[in-house]
């Protein structure tokens, strides 16, 4: 029974350690981050494991993991408020070609890497060209492009003939 309360402790702590540590770390992981990863994967197996390497301590510590993973995944689903405190929620960084600073500095993030999203999904280049780009709760940026105002007007007088 040990083992178990140590592996809720240790499941609860590192997620409230990688949660405190931002979604850009899930989303955008560098070397220095990965790195640290192992570190805190290591010790965190050492404070598990503690004396006891048996095969059956080991799985009883894995099982711990996973049915935890499903319950805390059960009570995102179920539960919306829940939910939002578990895994956050998305942040407009750049709404109308308009970057909002203070939004994109709490989410550690750069206009570069907006930049960057918007380059890889949709070939853009300029911040102008952004409607909207939401820093997603997973780390990821989306970009809403703006549309071709002459195009949109094309295709809508085509569409009435």
């Amino acid at each position: 029974m040990d083992s178990v309360i140590k592996s809720l402790v240790v499941y609860f702590v590192l997620w409230l350690v990688i949660r405190s540590s931002g979604r850009r770390t899930l989303g955008q992981l560098t070397v220095f981050d990965f790195i640290l990863f192992l570190i805190v994967g290591g010790a965190a197996q050492r404070a598990l494991m503690a004396q006891d390497y048996s095969l059956t301590h080991a799985f009883l510590v894995i099982a711990t993991f996973v049915i935890t993973d499903i319950a805390v995944s059960l009570v995102e689903r179920d539960v919306p408020s829940m939910a939002k405190i578990l895994k956050g929620v998305p942040t407009v960084v750049v709404e109308n070609g308009h970057v909002l600073s203070g939004r994109l500095r709490r989410a550690r993030l750069t206009e570069e890497d907006v930049l960057e999203a918007a380059r890889r999904t949709h070939g853009l280049e300029r911040m102008d060209e952004i409607k909207f780009a939401i820093f997603e709760a997973s780390g990821r940026i989306s970009i809403i492009p703006k549309r071709n105002i002459a195009a949109g007007e094309n295709g809508s007088a085509s569409g009435g003939d």
